[in-house]
């Protein structure tokens, strides 16, 4: 299982997903900068995403929505903060509307990605960092930590194709 934990804090206002791959960190850095790749595993498998804009780069914009089972959109935004290939990138995640703005009626909050060279490939570490407690539990009540670990499950699979 490529998913260790999903841990989140309700004192450090975190959410963090924490997994290991048998690939080299380069291998898992595509999977942040290929938006082809990145269709492949964010969102859970019955909430598969489609990447319209992604600009990979400090101060650019990544739009997308995810597509429910029964055909509903849910639209989300970031902007990239920081890359230090192959073994960081952070960046601001949230909710937008159909255009890709952002909804400000729902958490916002702050991604950052460790990718580390292990013995047996690479240790990624997503810390998303919420605004408030508040902002965190409710996200967690809408199943962002099972829907983490869901996204992240599939990445195995990509590298093993790669």
């Amino acid at each position: 299982m490529t998913v260790i934990s999903t841990t989140p804090d309700a004192q450090a206002r975190t959410l963090t997903v924490l997994a290991e791959f048998p690939a080299q960190p380069k291998a898992v850095w595509q999977l942040w900068a290929d938006p082809r790749l990145l269709e492949r595993w964010w969102g859970p498998p019955t909430w598969p995403a489609t990447f319209r804009e992604h600009d990979f780069t400090v101060g650019g914009e990544a739009k997308y929505h995810m597509t429910g089972p029964a055909g509903e959109r849910s639209n989300g935004w970031w902007r990239f903060l920081t890359l230090d290939e192959p073994h960081a990138l952070e960046f601001e995640d949230g909710f937008a509307d159909e255009q890709g703005n952002p909804n400000p009626a729902m958490p916002t909050a702050t991604a950052r990605v460790d990718i580390a060279e292990i013995p047996s490939g690479t240790r990624m570490t997503i810390t998303m960092r919420f605004g408030s407690a508040e902002d965190l539990e409710k996200m967690v009540e809408m199943g962002m930590a099972e829907g983490m670990a869901l996204a992240v499950g599939q990445i195995d699979e990509i590298l093993a194709a790669a």
